[in-house]
C-alpha cells in the first residue's frame, strides 16, 4: 500500500524522485574509489586467503544444478568476495551461444555461491603480497554446453 496521498489541485505524486542513480558527485567519487581499489594494478590491497570446500554429500540433489570443483583456494577481500572470485572463473551463459535469453547470466547459480554446497574457511589474513584471484585448485569450464558444435 502506498503512503502517497493527493489532496487539492497539486500535481499527481507517484512517489518517485527525479534524481538518477550514480550521477551525484559523491556517487561518482565512490565508484572511482571502488574501481581503483579493485584494480589489479593497485598493488598493496589488503587481502585474505580463503579455502572453499564442498560440504554437501556427493548425492545431494543440489549438485545436479551446480557441479562442484573440489577444494579451491582464493585471495579475496571477504568470505563473500571469495565466493565471487571462485564463481567468476566458471563459464557463464553470457560467454557462449547457450544463453537462454538476452541479458541472462548464470553467475549467481554457481555452486561456490551456495552455502549448502560450499563453505568458506579463512586460512590467512591481511596479506599485501598476493593478487585477488584463485591461488590453488582448478575450476572447470565445462559446466555449460553450447547449443552449436564448433
Amino acid at each position: 500500500m502506498s503512503n502517497v496521498s493527493r489532496t487539492g489541485k497539486e500535481e499527481i505524486n507517484n512517489a518517485t524522485s527525479p534524481t538518477t542513480f550514480g550521477r551525484s558527485v559523491e556517487s561518482q567519487a565512490q565508484m572511482r574509489d571502488a574501481a581503483a581499489e579493485a584494480s589489479p594494478e593497485t598493488g598493496g590491497e589488503m587481502l585474505n586467503i580463503y579455502r572453499l570446500e564442498p560440504i554437501a554429500k556427493p548425492d545431494d540433489p543440489r549438485w545436479d544444478n551446480a557441479p562442484g570443483h573440489g577444494v579451491i583456494v582464493v585471495a579475496a577481500r571477504t568470505p563473500g568476495d571469495a565466493r565471487i572470485v571462485a564463481a567468476a572463473r566458471e563459464l557463464d551463459f553470457m560467454e557462449v551461444d547457450a544463453a537462454p535469453a538476452e541479458d541472462v547470466t548464470t553467475a549467481n547459480a554457481s555452486a561456490f555461491r551456495d552455502d549448502k554446497l560450499y563453505t568458506v574457511i579463512e586460512i590467512d589474513r591481511d596479506r599485501r603480497d598476493i593478487k585477488r584471484g584463485i591461488l590453488d585448485g582448478t575450476v572447470s569450464v565445462d559446466t555449460i554446453r553450447p547449443v552449436e558444435a564448433d
